[in-house]
Formats: C-alpha cells, sequence, structure tokens
C-alpha cells in the first residue's frame, strides 16, 4: 500500500510512520531524508538542492519532485511507502500524481489547542538534548535532565507563539490538500489525539495488512 501522511505539526505523523513502516515491512520516507541523503552522496540533485540551502534558498518544486521521484524509483518501494512532508501543496501533490499512485492519504486530525499543549510543554537539555514533557513524561526533577543533570529549557519552536505560527502556515499551505484527496475519494480520518500506540491501534484496522 502507498500512503500519504498528512497532519498538522506535533499530530505524531513522524512518529507514528517509523511504527507503521515497520509493522508494515515498507520504507518510511521523509523529504528532509532524501535531501540529507543526496547532498551526503553528491548526486547531480543533492548539488542542485545544497547550492540552494547553502545561499539560504527555498528549494524548489521541480527539484523536490525529482528527488522524490527518484526515490520512488528503488526497489524497496515494490510493496509499498510513506511520504511523510511531501506532497505540501496541490501542485505538488498534482506532479505527484503523473507518477505515483497513492492508495490512501491519511489524515492524522487533531485540535490546534491540543497541538500547542502537546508541543508546548516540551523542554529539552542543554548539556545532552533529551527530550521531555513537564505533563507527558516529566523529569524527576523539576528543571534537571534524568540522564546528565544538565539544564533543561525550551526550545524557541516549541514556544506558544511559534507553535501557533506553525500551525497557521500548515493551515493555509498543506491543509488544502486534505480537500484535494477528499475529491480522490482516498482520504482516511485517524485521530491523531490519543496516545501513540492508540493511533497505531486504529491505524492498523483500518488498513489490514494484505
Amino acid at each position: 500500500m502507498n500512503f500519504i501522511f498528512l497532519g498538522p505539526p506535533g499530530a505524531g505523523k513522524g512518529t507514528l510512520a517509523k511504527e507503521v513502516a515497520q509493522a508494515y515491512g515498507i520504507p518510511h520516507i521523509s523529504t528532509g531524508d532524501i535531501f540529507r541523503e543526496n547532498i551526503k552522496n553528491q548526486t547531480e540533485l543533492g548539488k542542485k538542492a545544497k547550492a540552494i540551502i547553502d545561499a539560504g534558498g527555498l528549494v524548489s518544486d521541480e527539484i523536490t519532485i525529482d528527488l522524490v521521484k527518484d526515490r520512488l524509483s528503488k526497489d524497496d518501494t515494490k510493496n509499498g511507502y510513506i511520504l511523510d512532508g511531501f506532497p505540501r501543496t496541490i501542485p505538488q501533490a498534482e506532479a505527484l500524481a503523473t507518477f505515483a499512485k497513492i492508495d490512501s492519504a491519511v489524515n492524522f486530525d487533531i485540535e490546534d489547542a491540543a497541538v500547542v499543549d502537546r508541543l508546548g510543554g516540551r523542554v529539552c537539555c542543554k548539556e545532552c538534548g533529551q527530550m521531555f514533557h513537564v505533563k507527558f513524561n516529566p523529569p524527576k526533577v523539576e528543571g534537571k535532565c534524568d540522564k546528565c543533570g544538565g539544564e533543561l529549557y525550551t526550545r524557541d519552536d516549541d514556544k506558544t507563539e511559534s507553535i501557533k505560527h506553525r500551525l497557521e502556515v500548515y493551515r493555509e499551505s498543506t491543509a488544502p490538500l486534505i480537500d484535494f484527496y477528499k475529491a480522490k475519494g482516498n482520504l482516511v480520518d485517524v485521530d491523531a489525539k490519543p496516545a501513540p500506540e492508540k493511533v497505531l491501534e486504529e491505524f492498523k484496522k483500518k488498513f489490514p495488512k494484505k
């Protein structure tokens, strides 16, 4: 089965994609990983992307689409794959439709308030990078890392204003894809609010392994 994972930041798409990839024996393909791999291997597309990134620009749709197309041509995608972080816009989705058959676009549905609650409580160790959550996974001693005793802080990305801005960007650019795939008849909603293991359970019910 060929999946696209949609949903706002904080919906847990990345975590779930790894779990599904393992359970179903299909690759989890994220655009970030594709960029890193091509840049590291110094492919022609990787060189082009690196030059743009180094200059502080945004990699064009054309290069991103070519990178995804190249990745989907690899042998490990024959039994299916999960696309995470692509497509982000309607033009990308239309381009994808010219070279890939998507069985289901899975929309991990979660309210903005729940995302703010989930991401806003994250704290990170300044020394070792270990993550905690003040509500769901608190450190044993407030403000101190369990692992190394380092000081915990809130990253700029996890501050409420930043989260709200990322949600706005998502609603404007990526959310229209929900209507795009709904119109095609292959959108499936999954409630992303429960714990990851519950979300995986619901996913498995909706998509029984063949």
